[in-house]
């Protein structure tokens, strides 16, 4: 993020989340091995900007392996959604306008490979403003709230830093970290090939699970 001054948002802010994709997302399918499968954004898919923020698409930049990793969970029949906080808004260094084309600049990037992402949710406060800044779990609440089939006990969060995983593990969720040890598509090829060893057998049932 360079060069820009406070701005406003673009859309007001309310305590509640912003949510891109459709109002309910399409079931998973029935071998898939999980009902949802949320997403980090910075650090997790892209570089993380140090001290600063993605404000512009050509700011945004994959890590090695980030696009394979999204088209192998495109591919098991799972939606994806992305699950990020983006502070930068409430801060006036950019609005829900850039954020959008940041995130179209994303799919983009992904498309080659057979990537996609379903939607994406935002958190877009500044501290103890709301209840969906990662590690609150406003956002897991969020998209769970739009895919009401799914059971928390059949989905997974993976993100890089612990703020990430701490309230999908309190929800239940399979909290898988990544980082330069662990990049995302090494652990979503552990993810997918400890699933089929197992012939997707699973001792929760769709349906059986519930939100606390």
């Amino acid at each position: 993020m360079r060069g820009r001054g406070p701005r406003s948002a673009g859309a007001a802010l309310t305590p509640r989340p912003w949510w891109f994709g459709p109002d309910v997302l399409p079931a998973a399918a029935a071998d898939a091995p999980f009902d949802l499968v949320l997403l980090d954004r910075d650090g997790t898919l892209n570089v993380r900007i140090e001290d600063g923020y993605v404000t512009r698409p050509d700011e945004l930049v994959l890590l090695p392996g980030a696009a394979r990793a999204v088209a192998d969970l495109s591919g098991v029949g799972a939606p994806v959604v992305l699950v990020t906080n983006q502070r930068g808004i409430a801060r006036g260094l950019m609005t829900r306008d850039d954020l959008g084309d940041v995130h179209a600049r994303l799919a983009e990037l992904l498309a080659p490979a057979g990537g996609r992402i379903d939607a994406v949710a935002v958190c877009p406060h500044d501290r103890d403003e709301c209840s969906c800044r990662k590690p609150l779990d406003g956002l897991f609440r969020e998209a769970l709230s739009r895919a009401p089939w799914a059971d928390p006990r059949r989905s997974v969060m993976i993100g890089d830093m612990p703020s990430d995983l701490e309230p999908a593990a309190r929800l239940g969720m399979r909290a898988e970290p990544v980082g330069p040890q662990s990049p995302v598509d090494r652990v979503v090829a552990r993810l997918l090939a400890a699933y089929r060893a197992c012939h997707g057998r699973s001792d929760v049932r769709r349906g059986e699970g519930h939100v606390p």
